[in-house]
């Protein structure tokens, strides 16, 4: 692939079918009417989407593509989540010393923790060896991550403020331990919009079990117009109402799609303040869009069979079999176009404690061993398939979770507690440093000991790798200029490829 970006909508223009699918009319205004009348056409706001630097969106195009604050390689972001606290100390983070003193009381570490009294030293419950030219340490539990790490960069000294999984998330997705505050994929599409008119600009694949612990917070717009949060559909659950009504035929489609569209320039023209509305027009006429848009998009069982192969699509757990198909999902998504892809690995349907998500606090053994078959080889070959295609050269790729574990055992002698003074996360792609580790945590990996980072610090960095200033990127609500890093953050410089 020449490196040169190539937008999705060049794309689009060379190729035939969606030429004249485009050139006919919209079906995105099939039920406008009906919608628009149980909304009430009322705007409660006139506040649009102006920053103190610049306006940022047009009121009656939200999703056109804007340009960043300045040029980085990376257009696209595909954000890997994983509710429930991956333990560093089994996956990335390589403590010999825990082996050295395992099952002896921890020196220097408190006596009691989150969950209670602190247990015996524990080493890692799986072998590390060394992976790729790089030599970097990680364990048998992540076999099909662990041969990308060459191309992966490492930050190894993250703490939070909250040791609290809703919080967690809510502090780790939006900067905010309370909810309601936009979440990262709604700051950047509010920032960029998306290079595709007929698919979503951020696109929320929650894992085959269910929502995360903060739910849809996770990928909300907060204060931000509802424009920007995220569209959330898997591969085996797509957007609903995508056919036409029975009985409804096209003709009597593009009557009604022209009829609506001059009833709402008409409106927009005796009420040009009207954010909201205009928001909801561009809503319905894009969900008219992804009529025709989606259905092609979901249509992964026509992937070639070495595809399904590599991801796994037809092998292992039910679950993932279905994360897998979630994978491939993502990855056309991206291909299409689409601003921000945020992919969960987790749930929490009835408290997870390993068995639903990561959070294993007892047996983790076993419930870590679960939630990385279903991870594993599905996101390595989704990371792959990326490259190889060579959307990583326009891609961000960032793997997280919203804390780590403890290097003791809890007091049930089988699992591991939070750990919000320590964990580990990694990016590839657009702009990152290949086969590179930042930060360490201490000979335990119980707190950050060199260049400890923050959440704030790691998402002002996301930002800048998409072309974004954290500081200029805000929104003016209830008196705030807010922002996704509130007063602080600051670029993890050290990671940047140049």
């Amino acid at each position: 692939m020449n490196a040169e970006y190539i937008s999705p909508i060049g794309r689009s223009l060379l190729d035939r079918r969606s030429f004249l699918g485009q050139s006919g009319m919209s079906l995105g205004a099939i039920a406008l009417s009906d919608l628009l009348s149980r909304d009430q056409l009322l705007a409660s706001d006139v506040n649009t989407a102006v920053g103190p630097i610049r306006p940022l969106i047009n009121d009656q195009k939200p999703y056109a593509a804007r340009k960043p604050h300045f040029e980085m390689p990376a257009k696209q972001v595909l954000v890997v989540y994983c509710p429930g606290a991956v333990s560093h100390l089994d996956t990335f983070d390589y403590k010999p010393e825990l082996t050295k003193l395992h099952g002896q009381k921890p020196p220097g570490i408190p006596e009691v923790t989150f969950e209670g009294p602190t247990g015996n030293i524990a080493k890692p419950f799986w072998d590390f060896k060394p992976r790729g030219q790089s030599g970097k340490m990680v364990s048998d539990l992540l076999p099909h991550l662990a041969e990308l790490v060459d191309d992966f960069s490492f930050i190894h000294s993250l703490s939070t403020q909250t040791s609290a999984h809703p919080q967690g998330e809510n502090f780790f997705n939006t900067g905010f331990t309370m909810e309601g505050f936009p979440s990262f994929g709604a700051w950047v599409t509010y920032a960029l919009g998306c290079e595709t008119d007929e698919l979503p600009a951020f696109v929320a694949i929650n894992d085959p079990r269910g929502l995360a612990r903060s739910g849809k917070n996770n990928f909300g717009s907060g204060f931000l117009p509802a424009a920007f949060q995220g569209t959330d559909f898997t591969a085996a659950n797509p957007p609903a109402n995508l056919n036409r009504p029975a009985g409804y035929d096209s003709s009597s489609d593009r009557s009604s799609v022209s009829l609506l569209q001059r009833l709402n320039a008409e409106h927009m023209r005796q009420y040009p303040g009207d954010a909201d509305l205009a928001a909801r027009i561009a809503s319905y006429e894009l969900a008219g869009r992804m009529q025709t848009s989606v259905p092609s998009v979901m249509d992964i069982a026509n992937e070639p069979q070495h595809v399904h192969d590599a991801y796994g699509t037809q092998s292992g757990s039910q679950l993932k079999k279905a994360y897998a198909n979630n994978c491939i999902l993502a990855r056309r998504l991206l291909e299409k176009g689409v601003r921000v892809v945020q992919l969960f690995n987790g749930s929490d349907p009835s408290g997870g404690n390993g068995i639903t998500n990561w959070d294993s606090h007892s047996d983790i053994k076993r419930t870590h061993a679960m939630q990385a078959e279903i991870m594993d080889q599905p996101t390595a070959a989704l990371i792959a398939d990326l490259k190889q295609r060579g959307m990583l050269e326009h891609t961000l790729v960032v793997w997280c979770t919203e804390f780590g574990r403890m290097p003791f055992l809890q007091a049930n002698g089988t699992g591991r507690d939070h750990n919000p003074d320590a964990f580990t996360c990694f990016l590839a792609g657009a702009g990152v440093k290949k086969g590179f580790s930042y930060g360490e945590s201490d000979e335990f990996g119980f707190k950050a000991a060199v260049n400890e980072t923050s959440v704030y610090d790691f998402n002002a960095t996301l930002l800048h790798l998409m072309g974004l200033d954290h500081e200029r990127l805000t929104y003016y609500h209830n008196g705030f200029q807010r922002r996704l890093t509130n007063v602080h953050g600051h670029v993890i410089k050290d990671v940047l490829a140049s």
